[in-house]
């Protein structure tokens, strides 16, 4: 299979090849694809090399999936071009997410919905995608009525720029910032943009993309996002309200049996779960799974996933995976 990387000198582009080869998808030919000035730039994989492309060029050499990561003007721009030519996106940025007419999909969660016809699908933000992995079985079982999320967001889900600011104030050196503040040793409540009600864009995806993952327009949400000076993953304190009662020992029984979550839960051990622990992993971890004591039906858990892989390569990836399974691409 002729498989696109657009984006592919990216954090998130590096990611999706390391996650394509470990997984061994069946890649053929691989075209990484970047912006202009890094045309002809060598790119490795599964030991042999290949040179960088422009997306005009790529579409010519038709791949049967492209997988962009690239930013939202490159995938407005292109997505549509790579789609009229028979090429099917998977497309990482917020561009599509929430346009009517275009799937977005976690697989574990609803990929039963991907067609033929879906030649544009979107990929959830990061921290969505982790938190609707732990949501599905939990819905199912008990139907959520509200959900409280509040993030603890690593530094690489800004960017490499995002890496260096946090490494070069430890370091005590003077640098490029992408943050209005410092970073190390300092939480900033602000990812993204702020909007009119006082939320930023990337509180009001949670909110919008759950609904929609999920299927469920009825599922409140609110959420608070903050960056923190971490790497290697996101992590989620959230608080769900059910419209049915619980018991603890079924909500346990049904997050190990929800394919791609792992529940860490042992704080007899101090075993709970930790971004490093995450780091370089595909699945969601969970714990700290615990009653709401001041209200029924209720219910507090810790969710911890990579947010470059599960989070965004792996993601895209799976869905790329699905697709091939059931003869879409």
């Amino acid at each position: 299979m002729k498989v696109a990387v657009v984006g592919a000198t990216g954090l998130v582009g590096s990611e999706m090849l390391a996650v394509l080869a470990e997984r061994n998808f069946p890649v053929t030919e691989l075209i990484p694809v970047a912006s202009e000035r890094s045309k002809g730039k060598e790119i490795e994989f599964k030991g042999n090399k290949y040179k960088v492309v422009t997306p005009s060029e790529a579409i010519a050499l038709k791949p049967d999936v492209a997988l962009f990561s690239a930013g939202g003007s490159t995938s407005t721009e292109y997505a549509p071009l790579f789609a009229e030519a028979g090429i099917t996106v998977i497309d990482n940025s917020s561009a599509w997410r929430m346009d009517p007419t275009k799937k977005l999909v976690v697989p574990e969660v609803n990929g039963d919905v991907l067609t033929a016809d879906d030649k544009i699908i979107a990929n959830p933000n990061c921290s969505t995608i982790q938190m609707v992995v732990v949501l599905k079985p939990l819905h199912e079982k008990y139907k959520i009525k509200r959900v409280v999320v509040s993030t603890y967001q690593s530094v690489t889900g800004t960017g490499v720029k995002a890496v260096d600011q946090l490494m070069n104030e430890r370091q005590g050196v003077e640098g490029e910032k992408a943050y209005p503040y410092q970073i190390d040793l300092n939480v900033i409540p602000h990812i993204d943009v702020f909007q009119e009600n006082g939320y930023t864009k990337e509180e009001m995806k949670m909110i919008l993309e759950t609904n929609k993952i999920m299927g469920d327009d009825s599922i409140k949400v609110t959420a608070t996002t903050v960056r923190i000076p971490v790497i290697g993953g996101h992590s989620e304190s959230v608080n769900i309200e059910f419209e049915n009662e619980f018991e603890l020992a079924d909500v346990r029984a049904a997050l190990e049996a929800q394919d791609g979550v792992i529940v860490v839960d042992n704080p007899a051990n101090l075993e709970y779960p930790m971004p490093k622990d995450a780091h370089g992993k595909d699945e969601v971890f969970v714990g700290r799974i615990r009653r709401d004591e001041t209200q029924p039906k209720t219910l507090n858990l810790w969710v911890v996933a990579d947010n470059l892989r599960k989070g965004a390569a792996t993601n895209a990836v799976q869905v790329a995976e699905l697709l091939n399974a059931k003869g879409l691409i």
